[in-house]
């Protein structure tokens, strides 16, 4: 059987189950989800890019990048789920591109949350040289490089998938970033996993790291000795949110594992790419833009200023 009727063939039963358990209605959660987001994220994200003196600070332009990834998951996420829920045939080619496009955001979130435990430490470990060590300028060229990392190894997947299936250009019920890589990894089962484990593996040993040398630091200095401390608050904050950002990338790399497992029931997979797709990947990027706007006090300043200034602007135009 060629690979186009395979692939037809798999998406086609993975739709069957997913009407027999009517988990399109997952859209519902995913869609609420979503909103709050973009709620909160193109705000904290204007309140950046308008202060002058936000933009100049590297851990605001860190917050920002990952916004940013997080947005464009959420975009693709969302669209994804409500043409899959719709019943909506998608072009496999098209398919392929989301596939690439989401995987980059999604790396490029856990590089740049990762990027900022690291700027944290330089900043305590350094504190006379850190703006030296992370101008402005050198920031916006180690984020392009974030990106360009990011997207490679997607990119080069996207590439091998096109050149493989050049003739695939049929529609398919179902596009997800699990049967895209899941068809693909029966012929490089070993490079996906590297790449996945490789990268979770040297994030996870960069964070530990500097959490353990931030902790040795500073724990002469009398910072962690009350039990609501801000250290501790943030510590607390920001470890919530790498263990949301990095549990949906371990439960998908399982649901890889079990792709290939025939003994595994259909339905099995279904639900666990469903529950993982439309609730487990979101919530960090739900909860990350008001974390951040609770942390960082200069956010939330310029913000209220924002929002002070176009009250006044409004009470002006009436009395006018």
């Amino acid at each position: 059987m060629s690979s186009s009727a395979l692939i037809f063939n798999f998406t086609q039963e993975w739709v069957e189950s997913l009407r027999r358990w009517h988990l399109e209605l997952f859209f519902i959660p995913t869609t609420v989800i979503s909103l709050v987001a973009f709620l909160a994220n193109p705000i904290l994200l204007t309140c950046i890019f308008l202060s002058r003196a936000l933009r100049e600070e590297t851990r605001y332009l860190l917050v920002a990048n990952t916004l940013m990834a997080d947005l464009l998951f959420l975009i693709l996420n969302l669209a994804t789920v409500i043409c899959n829920a719709v019943d909506a045939h998608i072009p496999w080619v098209l398919c392929e591109l989301i596939t690439a496009i989401t995987v980059t955001s999604y790396c490029c979130a856990i590089l740049t949350i990762t990027l900022m435990v690291v700027d944290t430490y330089a900043a305590v470990r350094w504190p006379l040289h850190y703006h030296d060590l992370l101008p402005p300028a050198r920031t916006y060229r180690i984020l392009l490089g974030v990106w360009l990392l990011a997207a490679m190894y997607p990119f080069t997947l996207f590439i091998i998938m096109e050149t493989d299936r050049a003739d695939l250009h049929e529609k398919v019920p179902v596009c997800l970033v699990l049967i895209s890589l899941g068809f693909l990894q029966v012929k490089n089962t070993v490079g996906i996993h590297i790449y996945f484990f490789v990268a979770a593996l040297i994030c996870a040993a960069l964070i530990f790291y500097c959490y353990i040398r931030l902790y040795m630091v500073t724990r002469m200095q009398g910072i962690w000795q009350s039990r609501f401390s801000r250290a501790r608050v943030t510590l607390l904050a920001h470890g919530l949110l790498l263990l949301l950002y990095f549990t949906p990338g371990l439960v998908f790399s399982l649901e890889l594992l079990l792709f290939q497992k025939t003994e595994i029931s259909q339905d099995v997979r279904v639900w666990i790419s469903t529950v993982n797709m439309c609730v487990f990947m979101l919530l960090p990027r739900a909860f990350a833009p008001y974390l951040y706007g609770l942390r960082y006090r200069e956010i939330s300043q310029t913000l209220m200023l924002l929002l002070l200034h176009r009250d006044r602007r409004l009470r002006h135009d009436t009395a006018s």
